[in-house]
């Protein structure tokens, strides 16, 4: 059996943003025009393959972008898949969200402009996977081990332009090619309906080619990706006994990362990289529900504690004229919550 897939899709973006006494401004307006073809093609009980291309136009390309992908899946007896999968993307050359988080150091704000010459960014992807999921009448458990390789060409990146006295300058360029690669392993287990565990492990190498120039001062630059840790992972434990209580448990683990690091003032700490602390945030919640079986719904409270640990960066800036964007760790600091949610049943 094949099943087709087409589709057309039209996107309009316009951002505006200003902030006059910093001589910032972002005007602008983009258009992108998608159409793609699928098929999903089970050629018998044990193989399948999909695949597919979408063409863009962007108004910001002379051309048209094709992407094409492709995904084979093999189905070893009923327990065991092995997938190998290959894309391609890209990202048109103009101003995103991100551009638009300006950071404050030094008592001023980060600039951001565009290289007349930026071209589009393109990815090229390659992913294998074997997964294994083994149920029984009381409990499944299952493994999942997945390698991945991305190559970025023409990856976008924010060159120093130097500072005026309203603080940083920026312009977004081309920079080398950029590889992102690592392996992923994930574990799984249900007992019961009762319990249930999740985890998963990432090793993860995100460099550049050639060395990425971060402050003027220090031309040597870096390799490796800004704010990307090299090791991460999660796990997640929930008790359901039964349909009324429930509770879960969840950590997030995140590896050491570089960053970049803006000083209020160069003459007595300039300008750095700095590595941060590997670390981790643990979270609960519990939550109680009552039926109202006369309109056939049901009052669920809940309630819990984010970042149980309160851990938080102990290097972070407070002055007025830190680096807002010297920042890492958790989003939250130890909170305590609670709610109530009407549902359905």
């Amino acid at each position: 059996s094949n099943q087709l897939t087409a589709g057309v899709e039209y996107l309009y973006d316009e951002v505006v943003d200003s902030i006059p006494q910093y001589n910032y401004e972002i005007d602008q307006q983009s258009k992108n025009f998608g159409a793609f073809l699928q098929s999903d093609w089970r050629i018998n009980k044990d193989f399948t393959l999909l695949t597919g291309v979408r063409a863009d136009k962007h108004n910001f390309l002379d051309n048209v972008i094709l992407s094409p992908r492709a995904s084979l899946l093999y189905k070893l007896k009923d327990y065991t898949q092995f997938r190998a999968t290959w894309g391609t993307g890209f990202r048109a050359p103009q101003a995103f969200d991100s551009d638009l988080h300006i950071a404050f150091a030094g008592g001023g704000v980060s600039r951001i402009s565009l290289d007349p010459d930026l071209e589009a960014e393109r990815s090229n992807s390659f992913s294998g996977s074997i997964n294994f999921d083994k149920p029984t009448e009381q409990y499944i458990f299952g493994l999942t081990l997945e390698g991945f390789y991305t190559q970025l060409k023409e990856a976008f990146y924010l060159h120093p332009m130097g500072a005026d006295d309203r603080g940083e300058l920026f312009e977004k360029r081309n920079g080398p090619t950029a590889v992102v690669k690592g392996l992923t392993l994930e574990a799984r287990a249900n007992y019961n309906r009762m319990a249930q565990i999740e985890a998963g492990f990432t090793l993860q190498s995100s460099k550049y080619n050639e060395a990425i120039t971060h402050f003027d001062e220090l031309p040597e630059g870096k390799r490796e990706f800004m704010r990307s840790p090299n090791q991460y992972g999660y796990a997640v434990f929930t008790f359901t006994p039964n349909e009324r209580f429930s509770a879960s448990l969840s950590s997030i683990y995140t590896g050491k990362m570089t960053l970049a690091k803006f000083s209020p003032n160069e003459d007595w700490a300039p300008n750095a990289y700095k590595e941060s602390s590997s670390f981790g945030e643990l979270n609960l919640k519990l939550g109680y529900t009552m039926p109202v079986e006369r309109v056939s719904s049901a009052v669920e409270i809940f309630g819990g504690i984010k970042n149980i640990t309160n851990y938080f960066q102990s290097d972070s800036d407070n002055y007025k004229n830190r680096d807002s964007d010297y920042m890492y760790g958790p989003a939250q600091p130890r909170t305590i919550y609670v709610g109530i949610r009407l549902k359905s049943i």
